[in-house]
């Protein structure tokens, strides 16, 4: 039972610390362009190749 007095605060914590980090991603507005990436890997221009400079 000791162990779950330690557990639980370690668990809400962590928790809160995921929710915390999803709402700053959110207002960092992370998800703005979901098929953004998509739509610019099926362009014409798009080269799988390094670029070599």
């Amino acid at each position: 039972m000791e162990v779950l007095a330690l557990l639980i605060p370690v668990s809400l914590i962590l928790g809160g610390l995921g929710l915390v980090a999803f709402f700053w991603t959110m207002s960092a507005r992370q998800y703005e362009d979901p098929d953004g990436d998509a739509a610019r890997i099926l362009r014409p221009d798009y080269d799988d190749a390094p670029r070599r400079d």
